[in-house]
């Protein structure tokens, strides 16, 4: 077995692994595909020389196998992110032999743009957090078919708030509905008893696994966080100490404005697009609660909406300002 440091490109798939092995100098010693197992993958790279790293596209499957290559083979693995990756080609053309060759050389050149390798604790927190979204989602989209066919056939708004017990009381038993309107009603509110026992139960799920989760506790302590949001933040943002400043936690939650300037015309474009969709929404949630409970956050939204901010945008702010406060408060005080 040679000596040489060698760099691997993995271009993942869900049976094989495009493998490029590539040396300091750029030379392609190796680019084939080979069994989706990390013992083939060892081999093929130990076959040319001393495995200085291995770069492998983050996608479905990717994290576990980056897992098995750290732990089992001692090899030192890092996540590109696939949008990055794909704008650095030089053609249009895709092909796994030229997806894992721009990998490896990267790889070897230092300019990889990495994705964080969340642990497995957290990608299981993950799976449960975002199957309890997708219940929440059917749920909202249940009543909104209701809502809907209500408005098809015409019936007024009933009595009170929509979905208290007075209301579905008079959607059941008073509402002027066709025969067959009642009956797809009927059916819809079934459905929303079934999902809303199946969240109540992943909600119990992800209390026994968050019990002694030191960072979920230190998130609970913060006034006007729930468990909701505290899952949600551990599970998608992981370790606030990963980020260098609070500045980049709240551009990768999504919540900084996109500079749109051009010339003498410095403006905003609205908030980036880019992090996770429900992290933001969750975050920006929190922060119409933070408005009512701290003062501090309720003068800074007074202030804005004096100087004729719309809601969206104030609730934005304060969010962006709040996680990065946030994040000094969780870096300066480290979980035990």
């Amino acid at each position: 077995m040679s000596s040489i440091p060698v760099h691997l490109g993995l271009d993942y798939h869900q049976s094989v692994v495009q493998v490029c092995v590539m040396d300091a100098a750029g030379q392609i010693l190796a680019n084939r595909d080979c069994p989706n197992q990390w013992e083939a993958i060892a081999r093929l790279g130990a076959r040319h020389g001393q495995v200085a790293g291995a770069a492998l596209e983050a996608c479905t499957g990717a994290a576990s196998l980056a897992d098995e290559l750290v732990g089992r083979a001692g090899m030192p693995v890092q996540l590109a992110h696939p949008g990055f990756v794909s704008r650095m080609k030089h053609n249009p053309d895709k092909t796994d032999w030229g997806d894992a060759r721009l990998l490896a050389d990267l790889h070897r050149v230092g300019y990889l743009p990495q994705v964080w390798l969340a642990p497995p604790e957290v990608r299981e927190l993950r799976r449960l957090v975002r199957y309890r979204q997708q219940l929440v989602h059917e749920c909202r989209n249940r009543r909104l078919r209701i809502t809907a066919l209500l408005r098809d056939q015409r019936v007024g708004p009933g009595p009170g708030r929509r979905w208290t017990l007075r209301w579905l009381h008079w959607l059941r038993q008073e509402a002027s509905l066709t025969r067959h309107g009642r009956w797809v009603i009927e059916r819809h509110l079934k459905w929303i008893d079934l999902l809303t026992r199946e969240i109540l139960l992943v909600e119990r799920q992800l209390s026994r696994l968050t019990a002694k989760d030191p960072i979920v506790q230190q998130l609970l302590n913060q006034p006007g966080i729930g468990p909701v949001t505290a899952w949600v933040m551990r599970a998608e943002i992981g370790r606030f100490d990963r980020f260098r400043s609070g500045k980049q936690l709240a551009r990768f939650c999504g919540l900084s404005p996109c500079n749109a300037s051009s010339g003498l015309r410095q403006s905003d474009a609205g908030l980036i697009r880019a992090g996770n969709r429900y992290l933001r929404a969750t975050l920006i949630e929190a922060a119409h609660r933070l408005r009512r409970y701290q003062p501090r956050w309720k003068a800074l939204g007074d202030a804005l909406e004096a100087r004729g901010k719309p809601a969206s945008v104030v609730a934005a702010a304060i969010a962006n300002r709040w996680m990065r406060w946030l994040y000094h408060q969780m870096v300066s005080q480290p979980a035990a």
